[in-house]
């Protein structure tokens, strides 16, 4: 039996404060009427795309063995601030910090969330 292609994303797991997202066609104005100023896009080049999987976040250590940094770290106690963007929100970032990959013979972006300048997020769905 043959997987879609939604279910072989599934399998893959992002890590960190990165990003997986599905670009769309650059265009001078947002879905929602937000116009890109011509002058920055000049100076570094922006995309848009849907943010389809994002990672854990920023990992942070744990508390309880600060001060015994002998003591074995297990990755249980690995805790993680969460990232801004969720699954389903469009996003604007800069595309030169973006990894570009292909999966399934569909291209796809690997983008840190520093790297995300604006997203746009619809609170109905």
């Amino acid at each position: 039996m043959k997987s879609s292609k939604s279910e072989k994303l599934n399998k893959l797991i992002v890590v960190g404060d990165r990003v997986l997202i599905k670009p769309l066609s650059l265009s001078k104005k947002t879905k929602g009427g937000l116009f890109l100023p011509p002058g920055y896009n000049e100076k570094e080049e922006i995309q848009t795309g849907y943010v389809l999987k994002t990672g854990p976040g920023y990992p942070i250590p744990a508390a309880e063995n600060e001060d015994e940094p002998w003591k074995g770290h297990s990755n249980e106690n690995v805790r993680y601030v969460p990232l801004q963007v969720r699954e389903g929100d469009l996003a604007i970032f800069l595309q030169k910090s973006a990894i570009e990959i292909s999966y399934n013979d569909e291209k796809y972006f690997i983008v840190p969330q520093q790297s995300i300048l604006l997203i746009e997020r619809d609170e109905d769905i």
